[in-house]
C-alpha cells in the first residue's frame, strides 16, 4: 500500500467536502447582496427613511459649518422627523412580517 503525499490527502479531503456540499445543498442559499435586495423589496420605506435622515444630517452640518444657523436648525429638526419615520417603517415592517408568518 503506497503512502499518500500531504497534497494528495488535502485534495481528497477537499473533494469530499465538495461532494457533501453538492449532496446537501448550500449552507447559505442567498448571498448578502441578495438578502439586502430582498429586504429592500419587502420594506422599501426603511432605506428611504435612512437616506432622508442622512441627507438632512449632511445638509444640516453643511449649513452649520457655513454659518447658516436657521437652516441648520431646520435640517436638524427634519433629521429627527426622518428618524421617526424610519423607526415607524421598521416597526410596520416587523409587524407585517410577523403577521405574514401566521
Amino acid at each position: 500500500m503506497a503512502s499518500k503525499s500531504p497534497q494528495q490527502i488535502n485534495l481528497t479531503e477537499d473533494l469530499d467536502w465538495i461532494k457533501l456540499r453538492e449532496e446537501t445543498g448550500s449552507a447559505f442559499p442567498e448571498t448578502t447582496k441578495e438578502k439586502l435586495m430582498r429586504k429592500i423589496k419587502e420594506n422599501p420605506l426603511v432605506p428611504i427613511g435612512c437616506l432622508a435622515t442622512a441627507s438632512a444630517l449632511g445638509f444640516g452640518l453643511y449649513n452649520f459649518r457655513t454659518g447658516n444657523r436657521r437652516m441648520s436648525q431646520m435640517m436638524m429638526r427634519a433629521r429627527i422627523i426622518a428618524q421617526g419615520f424610519t423607526v415607524a417603517a421598521l416597526v410596520v415592517g416587523v409587524v407585517m412580517t410577523y403577521n405574514k408568518k401566521d
